[in-house]
């Protein structure tokens, strides 16, 4: 009944950055196209992989997950319908997972 999640950072490119006009490399940068996240327990299926990147790793092409579909996935476990806690102010709705997100049913176990 314990939901673990690890994700830390979004997730790195997977070629190294070179400085316009030469000089050392300045690492990697960060990569909001693809990046993982893993979840175990609380419900969740066991031993499931969804989604995947392009070859390079550069860009998620299967199963895409939005952050914001992440968050009412979690929400769901935990019990809370990320529909309901939507609140109104200055004419726009608001909620955690703005006014967009799905629950991944998909991963559920």
């Amino acid at each position: 009944e314990t939901l673990v999640l690890c994700g830390g950072e979004p997730g790195r490119t997977p070629a190294v950055e070179m400085p316009v006009g030469g000089g050392a490399p300045t690492g990697r940068d960060h990569n909001h196209h693809g990046f993982s996240v893993w979840m175990a327990g609380g419900g969740v299926r066991g031993g499931l992989a969804y989604g995947n990147t392009d070859e390079f790793g550069y860009r998620a092409v299967e199963n895409r997950v939005h952050v914001h579909d992440l968050h009412a996935t979690m929400l769901h476990l935990m019990g809370f319908d990320h529909e309901r806690l939507t609140y109104h102010h200055s004419g726009r709705d608001f909620r955690l997972t703005d006014v967009h997100g799905r629950v991944v049913h998909e991963i559920l176990a």
